[in-house]
């Protein structure tokens, strides 16, 4: 059968795998290098974008700290302000005659500083300086700024107009020879206008000493230089950018040199091309110092505005084709490599064709073996209908039953630990839910801006593949805290009470406990969740159990009420609960036992009110407790 089978299998894949070797190499080619050229055009697009966001960053954190800097300026003005109406009040009590008040509040202005060479001033609406620390006493109403602004006039318009306690602001190139400026600074000045004196206050302040942070600018530019610098073309390219004279701003070697009288090996001055039409492709022959012989270089350049950037990445085209160059030594492996496998493949099937009816009975000694060590969630496969299916399927269907037990008595000993670590889960999932929302939304971002061959793709995609993983382990993580919304569905529940109350009975605590069902006959399905019905019941069950001593009784009834409520009753003999709890029995984290948790009764107040429904507890201390659920029995009641 060997024989056979392994020709029928060897010479189409011989056959297959030369032609479509052929086609591969010869598409290979065209593909690779628009592919190429595509990574070229996402990759100068990627820094035109890193640079914009950089640009961006900077221009907002500017106009943050020119915001704090205007509002303590406005800060400054209405406490000099507030002292200049309180020297005016004096004067108006006569505690002292208005000069003096004047002079006292002009000493008090002149000797505040802002910042290094920033300083407080009065002025009349006149411009008459009466409160100065140089040219107290001149008048500068007529005075301009560098760029030929009557300032002071339109500071002394704006005042009398202003309205009361409005802080106003100006804005003005300023070159205080005193200072020793050499060239204009940009000044900004928050004024008041104090009517009952006819003073304007001002408190001015230079913008390079408070919110161009020149330091910080370098900083983040050196940060972004690298970054550009960091990123590879291939094995030998690289991006640099230069502005529109040719003058090298990012480069990994060449940086501050002016390259614009550059020519390639033909004597094209392909710099000064790049400089006039800002954007696009350009192609030349180049030669660096190792290279043996000149090779062609391919460039893609981008324009970015605001700093008059000219953004290049280049490669080399022979860099390009060697993957290409490969693909018809990978292809004769795979094909020798598909021949092997499939020789042993067929070999393989061959055996096992002699070992097909022996198999199935070899799987299920196999699986029985296993369930007898406790693994319960082993199943036989059934593709058949004969006896050896029917077999399986029964087997499975006893391994389920086992297994559901067993889940179901682990979660009623757990039910009280899981609720209060579902709270705590909840709190770190929330905590760590955040930063995982922006690597995510991040990720998403490059990966858009990224063609699935650029290089750095993969990454991003495994970023963003590992970031949904945690994502979707925060939300099981929540789920502990949350109780999920009733998956509605036609439930029998004098059915589904009779399977909680066999079960229960069997439990350790039910054990000293009658357990009597009266069920009412004929009571309709309903539409509800029966897996949180069933928690329900069970937790009402086991605090019944443990509430009783020997010789307890329990009575689980079943009813449909006038109003079209189903009933759901459970009535014990137990000790009772004192008046003075029963108002907190529904509380998280209230409980009465020794070991109980105080999230049973909560949950499933929670799960009941899900439903539109309602569960309420009667109860005398030492005649029992009654606890009744009721629920709707239209589908209607849940909309």
């Amino acid at each position: 059968m060997t024989v056979m089978v392994m020709p029928l299998v060897i010479i189409p894949i011989i056959m297959v795998g030369g032609v479509v070797g052929s086609i591969a190499t010869q598409q290979a080619y065209l593909g690779i290098t628009q592919t190429s050229k595509d990574d070229l055009q996402h990759m100068a697009g990627f820094t035109v974008d890193l640079i914009n966001s950089h640009y961006q960053q900077f221009q907002v954190y500017k106009q943050d700290k020119q915001r704090s800097f205007n509002k303590e300026l406005a800060t400054l003005v209405n406490l000099s302000y507030n002292m200049v109406q309180a020297e005016q009040n004096q004067s108006g009590n006569g505690q002292v005659d208005p000069a003096t008040a004047r002079n006292e509040a002009r000493k008090a202005l002149t000797q505040v500083n802002v910042g290094d060479t920033g300083y407080i001033y009065a002025m009349t609406t006149k411009g008459k300086l009466v409160a100065h620390i140089a040219r107290e006493g001149q008048t500068v109403f007529n005075e301009k700024d560098e760029s030929g602004r009557y300032f002071i006039r339109e500071m002394c318009a704006k005042a009398v107009k202003s309205k009361a306690g409005e802080v106003l602001y100006i804005t003005y190139p300023w070159r205080n020879a005193i200072l020793g400026d050499k060239v204009p600074r940009k000044k900004v000045v928050a004024y008041r206008y104090f009517k009952e004196w006819d003073w304007i206050i001002a408190v001015g302040g230079y913008v390079e000493e408070t919110y161009e942070d020149i330091a910080f600018e370098r900083r983040s530019f050196a940060e972004l230089r690298e970054k550009i610098k960091s990123k590879k073309v291939g094995d030998t390219g690289y991006i640099y950018c230069m502005d529109t004279k040719g003058t090298l701003l990012v480069h990994p070697n060449a940086e501050g040199q002016n390259i614009l009288a550059s020519r390639d090996l033909v004597g094209h001055s392909f710099i000064r091309e790049m400089c006039e039409k800002k954007q696009g492709w350009i192609r030349y022959p180049w030669k660096n110092r190792d290279d043996l012989k000149p090779r062609m270089k391919i460039v893609r350049y981008e324009y970015f505005e605001p700093w008059n950037w000219i953004v290049a990445v280049g490669s080399y085209e022979d860099e390009f084709y060697r993957e290409a160059n490969k693909i018809s030594g990978r292809i004769l492996g795979t094909v020798v490599l598909l021949i092997l496998l499939s020789g042993i493949i067929s070999a393989l099937l061959v055996n096992y064709a002699s070992k097909i009816l022996t198999g199935p009975i070899g799987h299920m000694m196999d699986v029985i073996r296993k369930v007898r060590r406790g693994r319960f969630e082993e199943r036989m496969d059934v593709d058949t209908n004969d006896e050896l299916g029917e077999l399986a399927a029964a087997f499975n269907r006893m391994t389920a039953i086992i297994r559901q037990n067993r889940e179901i008595e682990a979660n009623l000993a757990q039910q009280g630990k899981m609720a209060s670590l579902g709270i705590l889960s909840s709190g770190v999932a929330h905590e760590i839910n955040n930063p995982l929302g922006v690597i995510l939304g991040f990720a998403s971002h490059i990966e858009g801006k990224l063609s699935p061959d650029d290089p750095n793709y993969k990454y991003i995609s495994e970023i963003k593949r590992e970031s949904k993983r945690c994502k979707k382990i925060v939300q099981n993580l929540l789920s502990y805290a949350r109780t999920p919304k009733p998956a509605l569905e036609e439930t029998d529940i004098n059915a589904l009470l009779g399977q909680i109350v066999n079960f229960a009975a069997n439990h350790t605590d039910m054990h000293h406990v009658t357990v009597v069902k009266d069920f009412a006959a004929g009571l309709p399905n309903m539409m509800a969740d029966g897996d949180q019905l069933r928690q329900v019941a069970i937790n009402l069950i086991l605090n019944a159990g443990s509430a009783m001593g020997e010789d307890g009784k329990l009575l689980v009834r079943t009813f449909l009420d006038d109003e079209e409520f189903v009933n759901m009753v459970f009535s014990d003999n137990g000790s009772g609960i004192p008046s003075e709890h029963l108002e907190k029995m529904f509380e998280p984290f209230f409980t009465t036992k020794k070991s109980g948790t105080g999230l049973g009764l909560a949950i499933s107040r929670q799960i009941v009110e899900q439903h539109h429904g309602r569960i309420t507890i009667d109860s005398h201390e030492g005649q029992g407790t009654t606890v009744t659920v009721r629920i709707p029995l239209r589908r209607e009641e849940f909309q």
